[in-house]
């Protein structure tokens, strides 16, 4: 009886698939952008000429602006030799392991103001060279002048860091693929297009083609998931956030949850985990420090919290801004003001009397004061789009900067900050400010969980302004800060949300399971991720409650692999599979860490640690010694040393 069970269900399964696979929608392919131009000639003329199409393109006449006529460069002794032979572009340099070799370029990244140049290593890994072209000086520079790292250092340009399927590819092409192979350590990526087509924004096009150019065979039913024009998203007048967060996919700091570019649609915390306001990437008051992109900045703005989206200031084909000068601001800030922001003071900005600078002096340009510019790559100047008043009051105190020096170098903060009274006697804008809690705790300061908390909960502040209060909480909070954070789990915002649910690790596991058992279905996948490791290690008795966490895990799960070709990465899951007390797995998670980077000196750590931990010293031994030959003066590894030889 049991058999026939079985044979009914497998005819069943059978059938009914086969019926699947007849009528199954087909999720609609990449058609290029090429196809674009013969209904949207202007569009694509104007994107034709953007750096988004120059973005990534391959090595031609036409394309490669830098000198490969024999010329040299030589940094820190290595020696550098840029030459063509035929059609061909090669790189001949001594920074490399074992000797000089002649490379090949296979790409061009960029157009201005720097173009870097593409290398293939082997094994599909391609790496971007560290010696780029200066479009303005037009002279070759080194990107990093100071360092000197030897090859197989993890930041070399050879190394993890540099990887240009890992790194990069995502936001100069269009439908890429990494598709890395962790046990061979090998890349098989593909692509729809190179450099950042039309489809990139708008999504795949091949059902809005076949609408057009053949409508007698369109079926409204044929495409998964696409509208009545064959597309799978929609722009929206009514929802700014659609276009934000569809170009935030790339102008972020940001970590991938899965292999390439995401559909485009899909909602951003979907897809990436924004970093936050953290030391070494933002000032304490939210400034620009490394190179974090727009879109962790532009979510502190007023400008965000009005619903000013980034078609407001750019021209969406061709990146370039829609006015000159002021123009592009006083389009809002003015005596007219803009009907769609009501709530704007009507008055003249664009005047002396508001700048106190002379008309047309950089120091009456807007940005100058609301958008410092910060230089990355060494000549890429970057502004910051929080749109922020100069706050040199703040740079007296806590030392973070402010636009009035950053022209008037030779005057003090204590000066700027002066005239900024003297100018606005009644300003709201000197206010107190999170930045100051924010340094003292960075400085390992305690006793500010308290004034974290108030500024996680204060509703007045951007959602990543208090993320990343919450995030500065975690190693310091309290059980009464972290009961009065609870009502953040059903925060607005996603980044409070998922904030919210890390500090949640800082009750007892069986206390836990009651506050995170809503944030494992969030709408939102970052929350559910957050959710998931949060419960990790926790044993779950509700059938329901369990099957959530097994969705959540599998989710963090699929997240990962689709980064196992990162160190960090592999710093997760051997932390995780120390959480689930499985020494073996950590030490191989942290072995292969350090595979990729030999200089990650805390793997190498750990992987002494857990040798020591099971008494096998000699693995102890053997593992310390290659960790010293990478990173001599790694002093936790010297005090390992020191301890071995006691």
């Amino acid at each position: 009886m049991y058999r026939h069970f079985l044979l009914f269900a497998f005819a069943f399964f059978l059938i009914f698939g086969m019926q699947q696979r007849l009528y199954a929608q087909t999720e609609p392919g990449y058609a290029g952008s090429q196809t674009c131009k013969a209904c949207h000639s202007q569009e694509f003329s104007n994107w034709q000429s953007s750096h988004h199409a120059k973005a990534w393109t391959l090595p031609t006449e036409s394309t490669v602006a830098g000198d490969f006529e024999n010329a040299e460069f030589v940094h820190k002794g290595k020696k550098t030799r840029f030459f063509r032979d035929g059609d061909g572009f090669f790189i001949e340099t001594t920074d490399i392991s074992d000797g000089t070799k002649i490379l090949e370029v296979v790409g061009v990244a960029g157009i201005e103001p720097l173009q870097q140049y593409l290398i293939e290593t082997g094994n599909g890994h391609v790496q971007a060279f560290d010696v780029v072209w200066d479009r303005q000086k037009e002279r070759w520079y080194h990107l990093y002048p100071e360092q000197d790292l030897p090859p197989g250092d993890g930041f070399h340009w050879t190394g993890p860091y540099k990887s240009w399927n890992a790194r990069c590819a995502e936001c100069h092409a269009t439908g890429f693929q990494k598709n890395y192979d962790p046990r061979a350590r090998a890349y098989s990526s593909v692509h729809a297009e190179i450099g950042v087509g039309c489809e990139a924004c708008h999504g795949p096009a091949e059902a809005h083609v076949s609408k057009y150019s053949a409508p007698e065979t369109f079926g409204p039913d044929t495409y998964a998931g696409t509208d009545e024009s064959g597309f799978l998203f929609r722009f929206s007048d009514a929802n700014a956030q659609t276009e934000i967060q569809q170009c935030a996919g790339c102008h972020a700091r940001r970590e991938p949850f899965q292999d390439g570019n995401p559909v485009p649609g899909t909602a951003f915390h979907d897809a990436y985990r924004l970093a936050l306001l953290r030391d070494g990437l933002y000032h304490a008051d939210g400034q620009i420090l490394d190179e974090v992109y727009v879109y962790g900045s532009f979510l502190q703005s007023k400008m965000h919290e009005m619903g000013v989206r980034c078609s407001d200031c750019h021209k969406p084909h061709s990146g370039n801004l829609i006015s000159e000068g002021n123009a592009v601001c006083t389009q809002c800030h003015s005596e007219a003001g803009n009907p769609r922001f009501p709530s704007l003071a009507r008055k003249a900005y664009d005047d002396p009397a508001h700048h106190f600078h002379e008309a047309g002096s950089e120091g009456a340009s807007c940005v100058a004061c609301h958008m410092i510019e910060r230089t990355y790559m060494g000549v890429d100047g970057r502004r910051d789009h929080s749109f922020r008043v100069p706050r040199p009051d703040l740079s007296a105190r806590i030392q973070t900067p402010n636009a009035c020096n950053d022209c008037h170098i030779d005057k003090s903060p204590e000066w700027a900050a002066g005239a900024l009274e003297s100018a606005f006697p009644q300003s709201a804008h000197r206010k107190p400010h999170f930045s100051e809690v924010f340094e003292r705790t960075r400085a390992g300061a305690r006793g500010f969980g308290a004034d974290l908390t108030k500024i996680a909960l204060h509703a007045g502040f951007p959602g990543i302004v208090r993320a990343s209060a919450l995030d500065l909480l975690r190693s310091r909070a309290s059980t009464e800060d972290i009961d009065r954070i609870t009502p953040l789990l059903d925060d607005s915002d996603p980044l409070v949300r998922a904030a919210a649910v890390r500090l949640q690790a800082g009750r007892p596991a069986a206390d836990r399971i009651s506050f995170l058992e809503k944030s494992l279905t969030d709408p939102v996948k970052s929350v559910r991720l957050s959710a998931a490791r949060a419960m990790l290690g926790i044993p779950v008795t509700d059938d329901t409650l369990r099957q959530d966490v097994q969705q959540g895990m599998q989710e963090w799960q699929q997240s990962l692999s689709a980064k196992l070709d990162f160190p960090e990465t592999h710093m997760v899951i051997g932390g995780t599979a120390l959480t689930l007390r499985n020494p073996r797995a950590a030490v191989n998670a942290f072995a292969e860490a350090t595979n990729l980077d030999p200089q990650l000196a805390e793997a190498w750590v750990m992987q002494v640690r857990l040798h020591l931990a099971a008494n096998d010293y000699a693995s102890a031994e053997f593992t310390l010694q290659k960790a010293l030959n990478n990173i001599p003066d790694n002093p936790e590894l010297l005090q390992l040393k020191r301890q071995f030889n006691q």
